[in-house]
């Protein structure tokens, strides 16, 4: 079977030649052994500007990559290039789409090595831009190779000419003029002692044959392509990991964990940062109300939030509220990638860091309690939770909600008030230990540790601080591998262990869990009990 069951072709400033090479891929098609794809689609919008650029310049750019990303939201699984031109930035075109591209200089590189081993003085036949964007010099190391261009004559430079001309090739002169160009080009190549020649524009094709006999090889760049092509010898280039966020749950605490995520990744330029993609949607129903009857429910707006992560290639989602995560379980079946989860997180950190530790105080809005989704993880690991009374719950609550709440943009004043006082609660039942279990509070204790009444010092977990920390793991690759098995949000006895089951390949639709201690993750300094 064919590996790739569909083709885009994107034709650049090469849309005459284009369908040469179509004509190149059916005859490879064709091939004993050979099988096609279901699918073979060519552009409807073509280059309109010109062909023949002193650069590749932004318009072109932008028109080739806009073709290519319409080929992708169609499910085209490759995409064919036979333009030159849009070679010049290929690196830029394949780093900012999903399917991989078929490239004519690697087709062109590998078939002079292996059908033309002695060979090392090369002759380019192709136009000024791309000469003077040294495309060929690129593939064809200095180390091993000489490429040579033809020198202008009479100050003209033939093959640009030959081709864009108005009595050129691109306009449909396939004799005389343009013919007369490149004889002369290949003659003063084969004076500089190139060896071979090779076309570098795909319109020569069209009047090879029309040249006549040479003294050195003029390859066939055309069907060099298609057969490359047909072959599906090439295959994406690795991508960067992007890390997709569920954001709007609450506003504020998005902004917190995107500076968590960047101060948490060890990098010394901006491009060592982490691609990240923010769905931030402030108008998905409260997740508290939901949970205790009193407000629509939000499961459809998350999971709409979560599928536009998915389709902009996120390979993860991370979900920077506590309540929220009460709704993964219903979600997370319908999604190819995975939702790391806080909670589980946040749980496993508890195991590691404070290993003799038993009641962990829990902070948290009424609909996280409700739900019992902290308690359940910090049961499976074996702590008890402990939570506000109900007068301090009331309190905690406001300092969230209120008037002059975090919500609200407070972080100063009544509301820190009030969670002082859900703090003094639990702390008066015998925590040593507090899950700040609700995004908005670490906004308001920023700290590692709370220093109580009588010189008691209590330790505080921020959960959004260690889902950073989990996100930035598996981006470097510093931590376990996605798993596809989808599980529910209780993790099982491999996960507490830290085991991993074998990956598919394919994209985790798991809600995953702090399956394995990052060494790269530095733990907060654990408090004195």
């Amino acid at each position: 079977m064919y590996r790739y069951r569909s083709l885009g072709v994107v034709t650049g400033a090469a849309q005459f030649a284009s369908a040469d090479v179509l004509c190149r891929l059916s005859a490879a098609w064709d091939r004993p052994g050979a099988a096609r794809p279901y699918d073979l689609i060519l552009e409807q919008q073509s280059w309109q500007g010109p062909a023949s650029q002193s650069e590749a310049n932004a318009q072109f750019k932008i028109h080739v990559f806009d073709t290519m990303r319409a080929f992708e939201k169609r499910g085209v699984e490759a995409i064919v290039l036979p333009c030159f031109l849009s070679h010049t930035f290929i690196d830029e075109l394949s780093a900012n789409v999903a399917v991989p591209v078929a490239n004519i200089m690697t087709a062109l590189s590998a078939h002079v090595r292996q059908a033309f081993p002695w060979v090392r003085r090369v002759g380019v036949l192709t136009s000024d831009a791309i000469r003077g964007n040294g495309l060929f010099e690129r593939y064809f190391d200095a180390a091993r190779f000489d490429v040579l261009h033809p020198r202008n004559e009479a100050g003209v430079d033939c093959v640009t000419s030959a081709v864009y001309s108005e009595e050129g090739i691109r306009n449909g002169r396939l004799c005389g003029r343009p013919v007369e160009l490149l004889r002369a080009a290949c003659a003063d190549l084969i004076a500089q002692g190139a060896e071979i020649i090779l076309p570098g524009l795909a319109e020569i094709a069209l009047v090879a044959r029309s040249l006549g006999r040479l003294d050195v090889p003029l390859v066939d760049a055309n069907l060099v392509y298609a057969r490359y092509v047909a072959a599906a010898q090439f295959s994406q280039q690795e991508r960067r990991f992007k890390v997709g966020v569920l954001g709007g749950v609450g506003p504020a605490a998005t902004v917190d964990f995107l500076g968590k995520l960047v101060r948490n990744t060890p990098a010394a330029c901006d491009q060592d940062h982490i691609k990240i993609m923010v769905e931030q949607n402030p108008q998905i129903p409260d997740r508290t109300a939901a949970l205790l009857g009193n407000g629509d429910d939000p499961t459809l707006a998350l999971y709409a939030a979560c599928k536009t992560l998915e389709d902009g290639g996120a390979d993860l989602i991370a979900i920077p509220c506590n309540t929220a995560h009460a709704f993964v379980e219903r979600i997370q079946p319908s999604l190819s990638i995975p939702i790391v989860n806080m909670l589980t997180c946040a749980a496993d950190y508890l195991s590691e860091t404070f290993p003799g530790l038993r009641e962990i105080g829990v902070l948290a809005t009424s609909g996280t309690l409700a739900s019992r989704v902290y308690e359940r993880s910090l049961e499976a690991r074996g702590f008890v939770q402990i939570v506000p009374g109900e007068a301090a719950q009331a309190r905690l609550m406001n300092a969230i909600y209120g008037p002059k709440g975090a919500k609200a943009g407070f972080t100063s004043g009544e509301c820190c008030d009030d969670l002082a006082a859900a703090v003094d609660d639990v702390v008066a039942q015998g925590v040593r230990v507090i899950m700040l279990g609700c995004t908005e509070l670490p906004l308001l204790l920023r700290d590692a540790t709370l220093a109580c009444e009588g010189g008691l010092v209590v330790g505080l977990v921020d959960p959004t601080e260690v889902l950073a920390r989990r996100c930035v793991a598996y981006a470097l690759g510093k931590t376990g591998e996605l798993d596809a098995t989808p599980a529910a949000t209780t993790p099982s006895v491999a996960d507490q262990r830290g085991e991993r089951l074998p990956t598919t390949g394919k994209r985790s639709s798991r809600p995953l869990a702090g399956l394995q201690k990052p060494g790269a993750i530095a733990p907060l300094t654990p408090t004195p009990l």
